[in-house]
Order: structure tokens, then sequence, then C-alpha cells
């Protein structure tokens, strides 16, 4: 009987969980055979009709890395799901993992970096949004005239600015850093992208910023900080509020946003997460309306 995968969890200052595991040898091997196996139906070896080669063989083809990688495929997922639940965690994203050690014919250890969504009391949100919207409705000659009217009105994107600024400043949450690495992460893949369709190098687009790529990065990481905090907030005003998204806005925007209607059909599960995702933007917003009609 094969020995069972061990995992230890560590939680970090900054808000990851460490979970740490230990892949007995045995298992090792059965995950590696299997792996084998896999490739066996698709090399081609001279002296052997395809798929028929001797697995010894087989392995001599399969790249380490590759091999190692393939394996842990067959274990880590199981290994995973049984650490979450042992540990009674909530993690908010699929960790990354990192080798630790695969020495042949000893245990592995793979070490995978995760979170959970931070835990946080929103205060008198209604009280800071209302008293920023009044201070800033007073009318100072000369100063903010393009966010008001004569009458003192504050114009939407004013107030919009004012509430987020204040439930920002009035709600004490502590972002994982592996959160804010990955949204960076993608805001700065997003930037290259676009970079790449102009045909403009990033070196070149650093220097007429006047910035280097740690500054960059830097700047990113402060947006996506204040971004993911954002979302958390507003999502817990809008079930704070009892706000509800009817499913026929749900169904507009997704076709606003012009949604390959084929595709949704033949991938229901997807179809599924798109709504998903955008019922939790439109609750979003409905909670950043309510914030602003407070005043």
């Amino acid at each position: 009987m094969a020995d069972k995968i061990t995992s230890v969890i560590a939680k970090e200052d900054n808000g990851n969980i460490q979970i740490t595991f230990t892949i007995p040898s045995d298992v090792v091997k059965s995950a590696e055979d299997e792996t084998i196996k896999e490739f066996a139906k698709d090399t081609e070896i001279a002296g052997f009709r395809k798929g028929m080669a001797p697995l010894d063989k087989v392995k001599d083809k399969i790249p380490q890395s590759t091999l190692i990688e393939h394996s842990l495929s067959h274990v880590l997922p199981k290994a995973l799901a049984e650490a979450v639940t042992e540990n009674k965690l909530q993690i908010a994203i699929y960790p990354k993992f990192e080798l630790i050690s695969a020495k042949e014919g000893e245990a592995w250890q793979i070490r995978g970096t995760t979170c959970e969504l931070p835990k946080f009391e929103l205060g008198d949100y209604k009280k800071a949004v209302t008293g920023e919207l009044a201070a800033a409705s007073i009318i100072v000659p000369g100063k903010d005239s393009a966010d008001k009217s004569a009458s003192g009105q504050i114009s939407r994107d004013k107030k919009e600015q004012i509430a987020i600024k204040a439930i920002l400043e009035n709600t004490k949450i502590e972002i994982p850093q592996i959160l804010i690495e990955e949204e960076a992460d993608s805001r700065l893949s997003n930037l290259l992208g676009r970079l790449e369709k102009l045909g403009l190098a990033l070196e070149n687009y650093l220097a007429s910023m006047g910035k280097k790529a740690e500054d960059l990065r830097a700047d990113y990481a402060k947006q996506a900080k204040e971004a993911i905090a954002l979302d958390l907030i507003l999502t817990k005003i809008a079930e704070s509020e009892g706000l509800k998204i009817d499913q026929k806005e749900v169904d507009a925007a997704l076709n606003m946003s012009q949604v390959d209607i084929k595709e949704k059909d033949q991938n229901p599960s997807e179809t599924d997460n798109r709504k998903g995702l955008m019922e939790s933007i439109l609750r979003r917003r409905a909670a950043l309306d309510f914030l602003i009609n407070l005043s």
C-alpha cells in the first residue's frame, strides 16, 4: 500500500499561505509509470512499432523536467484538495508550485503558494461617504469648478472618485501579496500586449515616461492593491445592503460585451463562469451607485 502524501501549512505575515507537500517515493514511482505509459502511446523509437516500445526506452526519450511536471499533474490536484479540506482552507487562487526536491528514488517535495481572501470589517461606510460628499459639495470660488455646476452639484465621475477614496481610507484590509503580484503581472502583460501591437519597445515607452522598469512594477503593484481592495469592499457592501442583480441585466451586459453566442452554446460551463463574473461586476457597480446616491 502506498504511503500517504503529507502537507505542512505555513501562513506568512504578508497574507500568503505556503503548503509544502512531501510525496513518498512509491507514489512518485506510480505517477512516473503512469506518465511514461501515456507518452509511450505517441513515442516513436527505431526498431519498434509506434506505441509498442519498451517503457524504459520511452522514459529515456522524455526530458526529466517534462517527466516531473507530468507526474506531478497526476498527484498534486488530489493532494491539494485533501490539504485544503484537512486544514479547512478557503483558498482564493490556485497555488503557484515550486519544486524543492525531486531526486531519483527519494520522496519529492513541492511547495505551493496561495492565499485566502482577507477577512475585514466595513465600519460605518455610509457615514464616511456622505461626509466626504457633503464636504465636496461646498462651493469654494475658484476651486474644483470643473467638477461642479453653478448650484454646487457634483458630477457623477467626481462622486465616484470621492466614494471610492472614502471607503478605501476608512476600511482596514490587508491584501495577500500573491494576489497583488498576480494582478500586477496581468496589468504588465496587458501593457506589453498593447505596446507590441503599436510596435513599441518597453524600453522606449519607459524612457518617454521618465521611469525605470522597477518604478512601473511598483506603480502597478500599488494600483493592483487598491483595485483588489475596492472589489472586495464593494462586494461586501453589496452583500450588506442585499443588492441583487436581475438575470436579464446579466444577459444584456454579456450581449453588449459581444460574447460569441455560438461559443457560449458549445461551452455551457464557460457560459456559467462568464455569467458569474458579469454578475459580480454588476453587483459591485450597484454598490457604487448605492454609495454615490447617499447624499
